[in-house]
């Protein structure tokens, strides 16, 4: 997990400086950016392995950033961190529902954004579980972090695909939130019932997507009280 790529994208100079300092010392390589044209200019030269992303910046806005990266597969599964003075349930809601893989309110500690980064990077190491699964019209490929449906690709983040992953490789078997946010968020991460919820919801649309003439969303079923399974849907 050290020497990752990271682009720090935040406008306050010092806030900016300390963050970047910090990633050294855990043996990463930070660059910086102030803004969010900047932002996606840099990204689409030399990709990161991570984005932490300022909502409020001048001129394109953190959210516009993240939707843009979310939009072009070949960004599409870039983890981004975002970091805002908007704490507020309803704001972090809107994040995820942009594709943010986390969302650290500030003021912050340095502790907490190592940690999360630690988190974040951990995702993206090779697992011991199965590389490949195809079940129905969905193969998901680890090794190549690709997932298609009907032969279509869909752009998922970090945390859709890891969700998926979970899902798939559940067999048919319900998965509470919880065992769903430790095995794409990572253990000790601390999230609302309703952020996996919006995190399915994404997802399902994404899948729709790939393959309109499919009932892909329908393979991803809501026990209600419970949880989520990936199973066949039946004939309506």
């Amino acid at each position: 997990m050290k020497n990752k790529s990271i682009l720090v994208v935040e406008d306050e100079g010092d806030l900016a400086e300390l963050i970047c300092y910090n990633l050294e010392r855990e043996g990463h390589r930070p660059r910086r950016v102030g803004g969010g044209d900047a932002a996606l200019a840099e990204v689409r030269r030399k990709p990161p392995d991570l984005i932490l992303l300022d909502r409020m910046l001048p001129g394109v806005s953190g959210d516009d950033v993240c939707a843009q990266l979310r939009r072009d597969a070949a960004t599409a599964s870039i983890p981004i961190i975002m970091l805002t003075a908007k704490g507020e349930e309803s704001d972090q809601l809107v994040g995820f529902a942009l594709g943010a893989d986390d969302y650290i309110p500030k003021p912050f500690s340095m502790k907490v954004l190592i940690a999360r980064v630690a988190a974040i990077l951990r995702r993206g190491e090779p697992g011991t579980g199965e590389a490949a699964l195809s079940i129905g019209p969905f193969v998901l490929d680890s090794t190549r972090h690709e997932v298609t449906v009907g032969g279509h690709v869909a752009p998922l983040t970090a945390t859709e695909f890891r969700l998926l992953r979970a899902l798939m490789a559940a067999r048919g078997r319900v998965l509470d939130r919880t065992q769903l946010m430790t095995q794409a968020l990572g253990p000790g991460v601390v999230v609302m019932d309703r952020t996996m919820d919006v995190h399915i919801t994404t997802l399902r649309k994404k899948l729709v997507a790939a393959y309109p003439a499919g009932r892909a969303a329908a393979w991803i079923q809501t026990v209600r009280g419970v949880g989520y399974a990936f199973r066949e849907p039946t004939a309506d």
